[in-house]
């Protein structure tokens, strides 16, 4: 924000933040096994993807970033894992049990009623939930 002309220190004019797009990053210790995973997920393989860097997947409304920390940040992202909730509406509850038990992450709890419809919780292999709804 900058002076405005003839205004004392305190009047500011105002500068819109436009945001183009937004996005969700996931940072990982282990990022072959996280790419491995959510390419399972979602039957797609990542574009673009950075061996030993970076992975993206599209998905509508979402695009998903996975990267592995360069060394100078590695402790920034250190200590606990699992930070996020990830929600994935999806067409068919039990489908996608069944896809994320296959890949060997079964949810370990129930399907739940909630305000929006039927949920369960799982978890990616940084221990990241995904909350898989349907409407």
């Amino acid at each position: 924000m900058g002076l405005v002309s003839g205004c004392s220190p305190f009047c500011y004019s105002i500068m819109s933040f436009e945001c183009k797009a937004a996005f969700t990053t996931l940072a990982t210790t282990q990022l072959e096994k996280l790419v491995k995973f959510y390419a399972r997920l979602f039957d797609q393989a990542p574009q673009p993807y950075l061996p030993d860097r970076y992975a993206e997947f599209q998905l509508p409304d979402l695009r998903l970033g996975i990267f592995q920390p360069k060394q100078g940040h590695a402790a920034e992202f250190a200590g606990e894992r699992g930070k996020i909730s990830l929600c994935l509406e999806v067409e068919n509850l039990e489908a996608a049990i069944a896809h994320l038990t296959t890949l060997g992450y079964p949810p370990p709890g129930e399907v739940a009623i909630a305000s929006h419809g039927k949920e369960i919780y799982a978890y990616d292999p940084d221990q990241n939930r995904l909350i898989l709804h349907q409407s």
